[in-house]
């Protein structure tokens, strides 16, 4: 069995996490509860760390950002890796600098492990190998991508089906840590974490209705492509060629199979659609498994939904956070 979480203080100040799916409106939350109660927002999606990858990313824009203070975007050179344990760290730094100004952190974002890694800790696992990890980038090069995920299979398979095969990082990760500690990823979890300490977590999460939320994917896809995404991925080709980490993510990989003549801007749009959605359901699959949440029924900008989370942290900053809300 995994440990339980260390018990928080009453005295511990609150940290708000908002987490759900793709374009569920989680930043437009995030805003709204940072203006109204002084808060700063910390990423918590790991392609939204990388310097120059936009368009595809859905980050705040630039005039959403002056709204309030925000952490962890565009701190990432494109051609570095960032596992969760390095985003833990980061991540963990910049809340004891909010907490020493006495502001409120909200952390959000999509990508659950990192969340899992902030939050709960990780294992001890081994240290990184440059030369097997090349050695796994240049099979899965001259094979195919899922040419990893069939290696992780064989050596864990419960981790690799909570990977994507397309997800390379944490698919060599994963290798690597299962040829250096002779364990399985997925046994060395059920071992002693670092849990964060010092905080009192109010997980908010936001479920809208699939068919809406279906819809509002189409839609921003077909916003990306219209706001310069295949222009974008092109001159980030051109600057770092394959060698980009991100360019394998979601819309960028579809936007490079498109430039490179597999598909046309009809299917291209179609793809990145369907991948999105796919992407969605895996996302409400892995947080419907986090402890505590408070589920809202609805988008992250919805007035009903923004007035019951104002109340809910406003209760929870005073000690009383009242009655969940849960998924029926």
């Amino acid at each position: 069995m995994a440990p339980e979480p260390a018990e928080a203080n009453s005295s511990d100040p609150l940290l708000v996490v908002i987490l759900g799916p793709t374009a569920s409106g989680k930043t437009a939350l995030s805003l709204s509860l940072a203006e109204k109660f002084q808060g700063e927002i910390v990423n918590s999606d790991s392609v939204a760390m990388y310097r120059e990858f936009s368009i595809g990313t859905a980050k705040p824009s630039l005039a959403e950002r002056a709204r309030a203070p925000h952490h962890l975007f565009d701190c990432v050179d494109p051609l570095q890796d960032v596992t969760a344990g390095e985003y833990a760290r980061q991540a963990r730094g910049v809340l004891a600098e909010i907490k020493a100004r006495g502001h409120l952190p909200i952390v959000v974002g999509g990508t659950g492990l990192y969340l899992r890694a902030l939050l709960e800790g990780l294992f001890a696992g081994p240290q990184r190998s440059e030369e097997l990890r090349e050695r796994l980038r240049e099979r899965a090069a001259q094979r195919s991508l899922p040419y990893l995920h069939r290696i992780l299979s064989r050596l864990d398979r419960t981790t690799a089906e909570k990977i994507h095969p397309n997800d390379t990082p944490k698919l060599i990760r994963a290798i690597e840590v299962c040829l250096a500690s002779r364990q399985k990823v997925s046994e060395l979890w059920q071992q002693g974490r670092d849990s964060l300490q010092g905080f009192r977590i109010l997980r908010l999460g936001l479920d809208p209705d699939r068919a809406a939320l279906y819809a509002r994917i189409n839609q921003r896809a077909e916003q990306m492509l219209k706001g310069g995404l295949i222009d974008e991925t092109k001159t980030l080709i051109e600057k770092y060629g394959s060698r980009a980490r991100p360019l394998g993510s979601l819309g960028y990989k579809q936007a490079a199979e498109f430039l490179r003549g597999e598909l046309t801007h009809e299917d291209a749009l179609s793809m990145i659609q369907q991948a999105h959605r796919n992407y969605a359901k895996r996302q409400m699959t892995w947080f419907r498994r986090e402890p505590e949440v408070m589920w809202f029924q609805g988008f992250g900008e919805d007035p009903e939904i923004e007035q019951s989370v104002y109340s809910v942290v406003a209760r929870s900053r005073s000690g009383h956070p009242g009655i969940e809300i849960r998924i029926p």
